[in-house]
């Protein structure tokens, strides 16, 4: 069975920091159900509005949001205000940790992805479809082949 690729939408400041490195642990509230080793693409939302690059999933955690900061604010990007702020009211922490992290020599627009169709980029996650533009597929496709040339 194929794995499936997550979409992931991110704000610029957290698609900059994980594609630099000082952002290795996405924070989200709603549960991801995503194997390790998942293909992720990186959405960077408004103003840039473009897939920016790729990483790996290389683990998806599950802890109360005091533990998780506790364990892993310096991989987060965010200052503690912003953190208590996003997880107000939730009483879990997913936790997505993100490796071999690429950025795209040139990122896809979302206004080239609109050119095959009606591409809507989510407004936080979810799975890249057969119904998505030839160029995501395409990118998916060869970021699979190049990881298959890995090993």
């Amino acid at each position: 069975m194929t794995q499936r690729t997550l979409l992931l939408s991110l704000r610029p400041r957290f698609a900059d920091a994980i594609l630099s490195g000082t952002k290795t642990v996405e924070l989200r509230r709603r549960p991801i159900n995503a194997q390790p080793g998942t293909l992720v693409i990186l959405y960077s939302s408004a103003p840039v509005m473009a897939i920016v690059g790729t990483a790996r999933l290389s683990e998806v955690m599950v802890s109360d949001p005091q533990t998780a900061w506790g364990n892993h604010h310096s991989a987060l990007g965010l200052r503690r205000d912003e953190y208590d702020g996003y997880l107000d009211g939730s009483s879990l922490a997913y936790l997505l940790h993100l490796t071999q992290v690429c950025t795209l020599n040139e990122p896809l627009h979302l206004r080239q992805l609109r050119q095959d169709g009606g591409f809507h980029p989510p407004q936080s996650f979810r799975y890249v479809a057969p119904s998505d533009p030839l160029q995501l597929r395409e990118l998916v496709g060869s970021t699979q082949q190049r990881d298959a040339g890995q090993h």
